[in-house]
């Protein structure tokens, strides 16, 4: 199965950026599907965005979508995250998260790999 090493988060101040980095490692094929979902204090766990393991399919999630911006380096296993434009609303933990397939990642359905998650702060 595919481990997950998530990082880069911290504190930044409205309008600021922030770079989130994950490392799969482990058994990882055309199909896995990897992506970030963020969850807040009291809220619900949501989809941020997805990108497949050959980089042909991306997803963003349209409240992020012009700020957000996934994407994976180059014959490498480590999938980035590019968040810029950050607002407060954005304050939450970030988890990288892996799955077999596309389908299976945007329908929510896994079984899903989880990094260890990334504390982001946007302050006002």
């Amino acid at each position: 199965q595919v481990q997950l090493v998530d990082s880069g988060g911290g504190l930044v101040q409205t309008g600021g950026s922030l770079r989130l980095s994950c490392t799969a490692s482990g058994r990882t094929f055309s199909s896995t599907t990897v992506g970030w979902f963020r969850q807040a204090p009291g809220k619900e766990r949501d989809i941020v965005a997805a990108i497949s393991w050959t980089s042909t399919k991306r997803f963003h999630a349209d409240s992020m979508k012009g700020r957000f911006t996934i994407s994976k380096d180059n014959g490498g296993n480590t999938i980035y995250l590019h968040m810029n434009s950050l607002k407060p609303e954005d304050t939450a933990v970030y988890y990288c998260a892996a799955t077999r397939t596309w389908s299976a990642f945007l329908t929510n359905t896994g079984p899903f790999s989880w990094g260890q998650g990334t504390q982001v702060t946007v302050s006002s």
